[in-house]
């Protein structure tokens, strides 16, 4: 590419490549996108490669290979062999869930979510840490994961909302407060690491970055399920049934003495959650559960139980289901770890705790709001639930961003994170440019190619997934875009094939127009 330009190092302008999220359709598009990128020459112009939600699972995989761009279609073709490969067996998923108990002091519903969900999708336990790749790219863009500060979030503080996470530094982007990656997570107290927590692992990233693609009820429905499985397997392990008779088992008819009541109530407690999560009768459950419980509690709790169970909704569950866990030392758990990990399990899912991690700010002085500072532990989750796109990450004015190629794998509104990141720039009083006002009217029929320039502002192209060049009219974009739905299960060969050449076709149809801003831009710089 450069050798078309012919500018001085100075003259040539800092690219940003922003990946949006959207499951494993971003995941899958960007793939296609950058192969599409190395193949027009463009690959090389990109300075970063910024990632949320479902596009940081591409990231994760394409960053385990070192200068990955300089071999992409072999790398590719890996890819996606890798997601067309059988599901991580059970045992190492269970090995995975026991390590991150036994190791962190905050156990949270993201180690969960990465280890029994996400690694269904992308097919692999990663274990590696994003440190470990810093001497190995340097023909990459620089990776950049984005996550948001959840309290931050709730407290209204858009400065202090998005955490950018790369192989060096990890923090809050606008203020600009870090801490080396290699620390995120242990425990600080007035800027000194009063106690060692292991790094970050690539498999706990994604689902850090992408752990919220649905709402509660579509997780609970994925999440509570995994948890029973995960406990009938520690059952088949500890007595003569196969996988496949266990699961296939109605737990209440389990005699085998090896099932002891622990796990009885456990996996009932499980069932229980899915029957009122479903609108179900739950009441013989709840009869099976005060059944087991009576003969091991006090008078005064067996009477709170029973009292807690004559109704139940999904207010009271949660009440109920904590009370039973809390119950937990009446089972003696102590003799069997796994009991003891489901119950923690279960108290999460119930409380709905995701990302917890200790707060790298705690009791220091810096220029971030003193609540933050206060606090510590903090809560990450996937950024997508604010701005599905990140945006904000590299319009930090020490990156000096000139062009932002923004491509947006949303599933509905492609304008919606571009509208939303325009208003917040204003509050921050940080250089975008605008966008028309009209521009949602095209949301559901959008172009595949839009340019926005500001004075002072980096030019910002934004090129929707699906649309009217790749698809046609306003009703193929949508069957499209309900093929590709952000939560169901991992696509297929043919699904994933077709999802690559469309987002390719985006970049391939506008490669021309790609130079050209490149070169506006180059002209601007030297004038």
């Amino acid at each position: 590419m450069w050798y078309l330009l012919h500018s001085l190092q100075d003259e040539l302008p800092n690219i940003a490549l922003l990946a949006s999220g959207g499951g494993e359709r971003a995941m899958v598009g960007l793939l296609g996108s950058l192969v599409a990128l190395s193949k027009s020459d463009l690959l090389d112009c990109m300075l970063y490669l910024a990632g949320i939600s479902g596009s940081t699972w591409c990231m994760a995989s394409l960053y385990k290979e070192p200068n990955w761009s300089s071999n992409l279609e072999a790398v590719k073709d890996d890819f996606v062999q890798k997601l067309l490969q059988p599901d991580i067996s059970f045992k190492k998923k269970l090995l995975t869930l026991k390590k991150y108990y036994r190791q962190k002091d905050n156990f949270s519903l993201t180690d969960i979510w990465a280890v029994l969900v996400l690694s269904k999708i992308v097919k692999k336990i990663d274990e590696s840490t994003l440190t470990s790749l810093r001497s190995q790219h340097s023909k990459d863009p620089y990776p950049i994961y984005t996550v948001i500060d959840i309290q931050s979030r709730f407290d209204k503080l858009e400065a202090e909302k998005f955490v950018e996470i790369t192989p060096h530094e990890t923090g809050y982007s606008i203020p600009g407060v870090f801490v080396d990656t290699s620390c995120f997570g242990s425990h600080f107290d007035q800027g000194v690491k009063i106690n060692d927590q292991p790094e970050v692992d690539m498999l706990f990233l994604q689902g850090l970055c992408g752990s919220v693609l649905a709402d509660l009820e579509q997780i609970l429905e994925e999440l509570l399920p995994f948890t029973k499985m995960l406990m009938l397997h520690e059952l088949d392990m500890m007595g003569n049934h196969s996988s496949s008779e266990i699961k296939q088992t109605n737990v209440h008819s389990l005699s085998d003495p090896h099932v002891d009541e622990a796990g009885k109530v456990l996996l009932t407690l499980v069932e229980l959650n899915l029957l009122v999560l479903r609108k179900e009768d739950p009441s013989s459950h709840i009869q099976i559960l005060n059944d087991l419980l009576s003969g091991k509690l006090d008078k005064e709790k067996n009477e709170k139980l029973i009292t807690m169970s004559k109704e139940m909704n999904k207010k009271d569950i949660k009440e109920y289901t904590l009370y039973i866990c809390s119950l937990h030392s009446c089972w003696n758990l102590t003799c069997n770890e796994i009991w003891a990990v489901i119950v923690k399990c279960i108290e999460l899912v119930t409380h709905w705790i995701w990302g917890t991690t200790y707060n790298f700010l705690y009791n220091m002085t810096e220029e971030v709001s003193p609540s933050i500072l206060k606090e510590e532990k903090r809560h990450y989750v996937d950024a997508g639930i604010d701005i599905n796109s990140p945006f904000l990450p590299v319009l930090r004015k020490e990156r000096h961003i000139d062009i932002i190629l923004s491509l947006d794998f949303s599933k509905t509104d492609p304008f919606k994170s571009l509208i939303k990141i325009v208003d917040m720039c204003k509050d921050l009083h940080i250089d975008f440019p605008e966008v028309p006002n009209d521009l949602e009217d095209e949301r559901d029929d959008p172009k595949d190619f839009y340019v926005f320039e500001g004075p002072n502002a980096p030019t910002v192209i934004h090129i929707p997934l699906f649309n009217k060049t790749n698809c046609g009219d306003k009703e193929e974009i949508g069957k499209w875009r309900e093929t590709y739905k952000t939560f169901q299960l991992p696509y297929d060969s043919k699904m994933i094939y077709d999802l690559l050449e469309k987002a390719g076709m985006n970049i391939k149809d506008n490669k021309e127009k790609l130079l050209t801003e490149i070169q506006k831009v180059i002209k601007r710089k030297t004038s």
